[in-house]
């Protein structure tokens, strides 16, 4: 126990963080982990124990629960993985040890490690796949780093043998000189005196520029360098001087440093004048101004119309949903760089050009230097490289010249991943920047997941586009009754969908690939890659499974980018995602004849059901969604008019029958027009966006007048004969075309 003491003593020194490793029998590892805290002097009060072993030696946290971490400083944390090795608990656990603390790894013998399977592996073996087809890499390249990277103890639990030195006789920190605000600062000069680092308190001055309106603020960092701390700071100086702040993030936990510092700072200057909850407060106040908190969808709509509005953790929300915040008058983005939670480069490469070319003022902040431990630290830098944290694509020039002819088709296995870290880099790195979170347990799913495989497109041996695939479907007749009957089952979502939600229990019976991620390099976009890549996927997998399928959060030009590539929409969410803002869409391309049966079925219902769904649950689908998803489906729709019903569209035509008296006839006109490819040019995209809002969407004229762009609600309705003439002539029957002549 006198390790554990010297090991403390170490980083205590240097303001840097230790890692212990107790490795052997679960219960020697627990009793020597309690020792080592006491020898350690580690205050229980400041510690967690992550597991689920009866009497931890400190608080507890249930591995599922280390989102509570965030946020949050620890003298040490202990992370049992006898139980499960969950990568995410790593890289949580790793962010919440302060600086002279301990991360204590709780793991099964080092040699056995990654052959053991355990709770985590269950969740990675989707059906048909056992735990046993879990493949061990994640934990073997674990291993590898622990056993390389400095300031890494590992001890044998039993004997208390120390097998490899984790002290590093660092020398003691430089104090660290206070910072310095702007002369001519406009905020409380305590909100500067709070301030840990020149970095923060520069972070803080750039937040001034928020006062004026017409204004956008990036702030970026990595993980531990103060930069929601100062958000928070800023926030509560924009309140004293009386604005309505409006802070959002993916969850409340990521913004709980944001009102916590501005809790302070008002506390200190003795102008918090109430707050909605001592513990986590979700609005603050002035007595002029406000800090208030909303999520993101929420947030989007700018209710009360704040003054500014704050994103904290930018670089986990959707790009789509980003957009929407400029239309605030002031508003920050703060985005991780590197973290456990999404990568900033995402926020960088796809939503900086849309920034720049908005009508706010950019201003544009970086933090280098931690705060709560030294420059260096020997834990971060393992935990980067153990997860993968600071991953990227190739370096621009290697892929510049990338075209499709250039490119060679690759199938890469685990073992290619994992014997070589500049391609695992290089993979994984697109792989972040195609989603707006990814996270270490996708590192894990890449390296070891049964059903997940991954297929690329290399430019002189560097990656320049990549596909994530997983297999689905193929499920057992018992298991597909249970999801029939409500059952949830992991790592199926497309025939989870098509059966629970769709009442059909046959469409786990044809296995295929869903398209969990795509993406090519940002410097070779736009040339046809990614329609490259699906179309050897397709070539390669045909022979294989019998569809190709994806899900997501249905965009135009997502939606126009996957059916130029053969997928067809077979189902519309009614209800929007959380996170992303939008209306997942679920697309599939048949590769064999069960294929087709399942495809062709799933298409006739999805154009059957959804004209009702439009003017119900979807009714506020953007239109372009609408005609994107409709399109998708490419094939006849029959009109099914009866003669009277012919005569009313073409009485809309003159203006003599009025839609809202019969909307039937033109409903069914414009559903056959928007999945007819032989007729795409009959109407301009504005006449398909009115039939969309008005006959499919049903909503009020003075709202569709509105969205489009109508000057008034006459001219709105003057314009309906014109879009519904076309199709009148081009799908009407005899009786329609004789009116149609009556009345030229």
């Amino acid at each position: 126990m006198d390790y554990a003491a010297r090991l403390r003593a170490d980083a205590r020194r240097a303001d840097e963080r230790r890692l212990l490793v107790l490795a052997g029998d679960a219960d020697d590892g627990r009793e020597r982990a309690a020792a080592s805290l006491s020898a350690a002097g580690v205050d229980p009060a400041d510690a967690w124990y992550v597991g689920t072993a009866g009497d931890p030696p400190c608080r507890r946290l249930a591995p599922t629960e280390t989102g509570r971490l965030l946020g949050t400083t620890q003298q040490a944390v202990v992370l049992d993985c006898h139980d499960a090795c969950r990568p995410n608990a790593i890289g949580r656990a790793v962010g919440a040890v302060d600086g002279g603390g301990l991360l204590v790894l709780l793991a099964p013998p080092l040699e056995t490690w990654p052959d053991r399977r355990d709770g985590f592996d269950e969740t990675l073996a989707v059906p048909p796949f056992e735990q046993g087809d879990v493949a061990g890499n994640f934990r073997r390249r674990l291993v590898d780093t622990l056993r390389a990277h400095r300031g890494v103890a590992i001890v044998d639990a039993e004997t208390g043998t120390v097998e490899k030195d984790g002290i590093l006789d660092a020398p003691p920190r430089r104090p660290r000189p206070a910072p310095t605000p702007p002369a001519d600062h406009a905020f409380p000069a305590a909100a500067y005196d709070a301030c840990l680092t020149q970095d923060q308190a520069d972070a803080v001055a750039a937040f001034e520029t928020l006062r004026s309106g017409g204004t956008a603020l990036v702030a970026e960092a990595d993980r531990g360098r103060g930069k929601s701390s100062a958000a928070g700071l800023a926030a509560a100086s924009l309140a004293l001087e009386g604005a309505d702040v409006l802070v959002t993030a993916p969850q409340y936990r990521s913004a709980a440093a944001v009102f916590a510092r501005a809790v302070d700072l008002l506390t200190d200057l003795g102008e918090l004048a109430g707050r909605d909850d001592p513990e986590t407060p979700r609005r603050v106040e002035t007595e002029t101004g406000r800090v208030r908190f909303a999520a993101p969808t929420e947030a989007a709509e700018l209710p009360g119309d704040p003054d500014c509005v704050v994103v904290d953790e930018a670089a986990a929300l959707p790009v789509r949903l980003l957009e929407r915040y400029l239309a605030a008058e002031s508003v920050a983005f703060t985005t991780t760089i590197h973290g456990y939670e999404g990568a900033g480069r995402g926020f960088s490469v796809r939503f900086r050009d849309r920034l720049a070319g908005s009508d706010h003022d950019l201003t544009e902040v970086s933090l280098a230097d931690p705060i709560r431990y030294a420059p260096g630290d020997p834990v971060e830098v393992w935990s980067f490289r153990a997860l993968c944290l600071g991953a990227g694509p190739a370096a621009d020039p290697l892929v510049a010249d990338a075209t499709p002819g250039t490119v060679e088709y690759r199938r890469f296995s685990a073992a290619d991943l994992t014997g070589d870290e500049n391609l695992l880099r290089e993979v994984f790195g697109l792989l972040v920047l195609a989603h707006y979170r990814t996270e270490p347990d996708d590192l894990a799913r890449l390296l070891d997941a049964p059903n997940v495989t991954v297929r690329a497109l290399t430019h002189d041996g560097h990656v320049v586009s990549v596909a994530l695939l997983a297999r689905e479907g193929g499920l057992p007749a018992d298991l597909r009754g249970r999801m029939y009957e409500g059952e949830r089952v992991r790592g199926n979502m497309i025939p989870d969908v098509l059966t629970s939600q769709l009442r059909d229990e046959a469409a786990g019976v044809p296995v295929g690939y869903r398209v969990l991620r795509i993406t090519t390099h940002h410097a070779a976009r736009s040339r046809g890659l990614g329609s490259r890549l699906l179309d050897d996927v397709r070539a390669e997998v045909r022979e294989d499974v019998d569809w190709l399928g994806v899900g997501y959060g249905a965009t135009p030009d997502l939606l126009s980018f996957w059916t130029d590539n053969g997928f067809s929409t077979v189902h519309l969410s009614t209800t929007r995602n959380d996170t992303s803002g939008e209306h997942s869409a679920v697309m599939l391309d048949p590769l064999t004849p069960a294929g087709e049966a399942l495809h062709r079925r799933h298409t006739g219902w999805f154009v059957r059901r959804l004209p009702d769904a439009l003017g119900d649950a979807l009714a506020d689908v953007d239109p372009d969604v609408v005609r994107g998803t409709l399109r998708s489906v490419a094939g006849t729709v029959p009109l099914d008019l009866s003669a009277w019903e012919s005569r009313v569209a073409a009485g809309v035509t003159s203006g003599l029958a009025i839609l809202d008296t019969a909307p039937r006839p033109v409903r069914r006109l414009a559903l056959r027009h928007l999945v007819d490819p032989a007729n795409l040019d009959a109407l301009d995209p504005d006449q398909e966006r009115l039939l969309v809002c008005k006959a499919l969407q049903q909503r009020p004229w003075p709202a569709v007048a509105a969205m489009l762009d109508f000057h008034s609600t006459a001219e709105c309705k003057r314009a309906l004969p014109d879009a519904v003439r076309p199709l009148v002539a081009a799908y009407g029957d005899d009786v329609a075309r004789a009116e149609l002549e009556r009345f030229e």
